[in-house]
């Protein structure tokens, strides 16, 4: 195989009808998935953020519910878009030959896969938008400037799908993802300020945390919330640009060379 057969070409608008596809068959089950998927993220944030928040004074100079929603917003985004890109992504490429079918119309592999990304991104929108909307029934929304998370909501669901279609491409089955879980996912969901402080630490710890993509997510989403516009933003927002351009060229390639090598 040649090295340029492996680089990504140019992607057609075509693969918006992939998107309009997924769409079409999740919406036979977008109830419940909306439940499951929001499930988790709310007992967090109203369990935590209500029963220990009652045992805190303040956290990082506001209520703990506060400062959990912000986190559970990045969070429960992040685990929509890695969901849909490791499970039914796996599910669609290589157990019911999705992926293969439609490329027997004029699509490209790449056209696949950014639209994977893209419906990771969109599938995970909804359940952040979802915890949004709570938040603002509970009151935690301190202002107009709070609009602003809906397109980070966007951002952080396109950069956790397409780094979770990374590990889709590699994946030999389903047992494959635990370690993305483990040795990625859980860990940067407890150093990411989703629970706790960063400056609780260790140094050292802050440091590493300080190269995960959810940080970072965290980082805009806590101030936007509270109303106020974040520091940094230009940083924040481009190592979130970073890891979505690295996972999906990435992919690009990896899925290339396993389904037309």
């Amino acid at each position: 195989m040649s090295r340029h057969h492996l680089l990504p070409g140019r992607p057609s608008l075509r693969l918006f009808a992939v998107c309009y596809r997924n769409l079409l068959v999740w919406r036979k089950l977008a109830v419940p998935s909306l439940l499951g998927n929001l499930a988790d993220p709310l007992i967090y944030m109203l369990g935590l953020g209500y029963g220990l928040g009652a045992l805190l004074p303040s956290v990082a100079g506001t209520s703990y519910i506060h400062f959990l929603a912000a986190g559970t917003l990045c969070y429960s985004t992040m685990n929509g878009a890695t969901f849909e890109a490791l499970y039914s992504g796996f599910s669609r490429m290589h157990v019911q030959k999705t992926w293969d079918a439609i490329m027997n119309a004029p699509l490209s592999i790449d056209d696949i896969v950014i639209a994977e990304a893209l419906w990771a991104a969109i599938k995970a929108s909804f359940s952040g938008l979802a915890i949004l909307l709570v938040a603002w029934a509970l009151g935690l929304i301190g202002g107009a400037v709070a609009l602003w998370l809906v397109p980070l909501i966007a951002l952080v669901g396109f950069t956790f799908g397409a780094l979770g279609l990374v590990m889709t491409v590699l994946a030999p089955n389903y047992d494959f993802f635990m370690y993305y879980f483990t040795l990625f996912i859980t860990p940067m969901v407890l150093i990411g300020g989703v629970f706790f402080p960063l400056a609780q630490l260790p140094a050292g710890i802050q440091l590493l945390a300080q190269c995960l993509p959810l940080t970072h997510a965290v980082a805009l989403a806590r101030p936007l919330l509270g109303g106020s516009v974040p520091d940094d933003v230009g940083l924040h927002l481009g190592v979130l640009a970073g890891y979505a351009v690295f996972g999906l060229l990435a992919a690009l390639v990896l899925a290339r060379r396993r389904l037309l090598g």
